[in-house]
């Protein structure tokens, strides 16, 4: 469970204060820098030991590890240079009598007090604009909460293509120069617009990205979890891309220039409609600003399986992008974001490494079969100063979060879900790969309590083979095998026990944040927001 002082403070007046990340000083970037080179070094040093001859065990195995750890190692390489070009940009103060407009969508299900407070906070947004709300409930309430807060309603039932093909249509029947899509659960703060406007003197920026922050963190672990896997995103990561001029436009948050959507053929269109559209309007030579303020909060799910089906969607539609949309416009985009469109579209590959790291020490148990022949003390020697590395660069980067007091940390919780979650992503991948369609399925926007999510059975599954297996193994290392293969093999077996205890932990955390919708109550974050203070 959360801690009490997480809670409070993550339940604080001060998550509705405007935040920003700190400015990056020369120094800043020649300490990073020395910091990377020393990580590569040591990346380099493991890898000369890692592909030594003598420790090819299993030929085939060894291979197919070597594929699923060194492209995590990849990844880990490519993200600590993209941090080598972190940049925040300067602000710009909007112009007077630019024509503006909220675009915010409403479906079926969720919950009208919701959009009380979403279009309330609307209304306060101090620079004229007008906001829409695009409806599909066929429900008059939305109708009468939206003129309550001087919201133009647009009824928009049967348009294919849900959220983004409201905003598309929408896009055809307003006039409105420079739009910003905001998920309904999302409240902005009066100044939004004074953070975001201004960018757009450059005629060339096609959108404006700020921060994606939240206010229900404090709920469950499932909601720390899910905010801690964006605190570094939103902070130094999409600084990093925005100072290789490949931010990533977010499916909130994220301001428009109409000419831009409309150049492309308007929104894109799919799971991941804001990775389409982001793509499109780079591939078409528009600029992007990433803006690292907080001037919004939101929710995140707040139970386990609402978090897995997030998840689902996200990687299913993520892998459409790389299959489809990322080789069409390969040619047309910069050689870094190429490099970032593939690295972000290949993210949920985790789930096959992750299959293939939780698979190899059962295989060994129950065959004795090794990929490799490492001794663990070696893995460790040559492994821990990577590690050691990666934790201290991880953590040296939060100094460029847009909300330290809040954000800052190891971020376990998020690691935990992330591990829980392979199986989903490992389904993404598998259905992207046939081409299998999913229905575009709105986030819950309150718990599901009482209801024990599926998504849980692979853990379970997990646990009980571990259990099992690790019974079996000592009954038969005290009972059967012979003394003089007790030593020979007892290093290797250790140190497989200690690979499958990590994943075994990690699978006890997942099976925590499933079962904790038993006993959450029933809440309506929103309720308790004041957003006039």
């Amino acid at each position: 469970m959360p801690s009490d002082s997480y809670k409070n403070k993550n339940k604080g007046n001060g998550l509705w204060e405007f935040k920003e990340a700190k400015q990056i000083t020369s120094l800043d970037r020649f300490i990073l820098l020395i910091l990377v080179i020393a990580g590569i070094i040591s990346i380099l040093r493991f890898a000369d030991w890692w592909f030594r001859k003598d420790n090819i065990g299993n030929a085939g195995l060894y291979i197919l590890l070597s594929l699923a750890f060194w492209y995590s190692i990849f990844r880990l390489i490519l993200i600590w240079i993209n941090y080598l070009r972190i940049r925040k940009p300067a602000h710009i103060a909007p112009q007077e009598g630019l024509s503006v407009a909220i675009f915010t969508t409403s479906s079926p299900g969720e919950p009208l007090a919701m959009f009380e407070k979403t279009l309330a906070a609307c209304a306060n947004v101090k620079y004229p604009h007008t906001t829409y709300l695009l409806d599909d409930t066929r429900d008059p309430a939305f109708k009468e909460v939206a003129e309550k807060h001087g919201a133009v309603w647009l009824e928009l039932v049967g348009i294919p293509g849900a959220k983004a093909g409201k905003i598309n249509r929408a896009l055809e029947i307003t006039t409105e120069d420079f739009i910003l899509v905001l998920d309904p659960d999302h409240l902005p703060f009066p100044n939004f617009f004074d953070h975001t406007l201004g960018y757009f003197q450059d005629e060339q920026v096609g959108f404006v990205q700020v921060s994606q922050a939240y206010y229900n963190q404090y709920r469950s672990f499932t909601a720390c979890g899910a905010a801690e896997q964006t605190y570094q995103f939103y902070g130094p990561t999409q600084m990093s891309l925005y100072g290789y001029g490949c931010s990533v436009a977010i499916g909130a948050n994220c301001t428009f220039r109409k000419k831009a959507l409309q150049s492309i053929g308007g929104h894109g269109i799919g799971l991941a409609e804001d990775l389409i559209t982001a793509i499109r309007i780079h591939a078409a030579g528009w600029k992007s600003i990433y803006n690292p303020v907080v001037v919004s909060r939101g929710l995140v799910p707040e139970d386990f399986g609402s978090f897995c089906k997030q998840q689902l969607k996200w990687a299913r539609g993520v892998f459409e992008v790389t299959f489809m949309e990322l080789p069409r416009l390969f040619r047309k985009l910069s050689w870094w974001q190429r490099i970032s469109y593939f690295t972000i579209g290949t993210y949920y590959l985790v789930g096959l490494t992750q299959l293939i790291f939780t698979v190899i020490p059962f295989l060994y148990f129950f065959t004795g079969i090794l990929p490799a022949r490492m001794e663990f003390a070696d893995f460790i020697v040559f492994g821990a100063p990577v590690v050691l590395f990666g934790i201290v660069i991880y953590l040296y980067m939060q100094r460029w979060v847009c909300d330290p007091e809040t954000e800052r940390g190891l971020h376990w919780r998020g690691m935990i879900l992330k591990f829980a979650c392979w199986p989903v992503y490992l389904i993404g991948f598998l259905l992207a790969l046939v081409n299998a369609e999913i229905p575009y399925i709105p986030t819950a926007k309150k718990a599901v309590i009482g209801y024990i999510t599926p998504f849980i059975r692979p853990m379970i599954v997990h646990i009980t083979v571990f259990i099992i297996t690790i019974a079996s193994v000592f009954i038969y290392r005290r009972f059967y095998m012979p003394e003089s293969e007790l030593a020979i093999t007892a290093e290797r077996t250790w140190g497989m026990m200690a690979f499958a205890f990590l994943a075994f932990i990690m699978a006890l955390g997942g099976v925590y944040a499933a079962l904790e919708a038993r006993k959450m109550k029933m809440e309506e974050p929103w309720i308790n927001v004041n957003i006039k203070s």
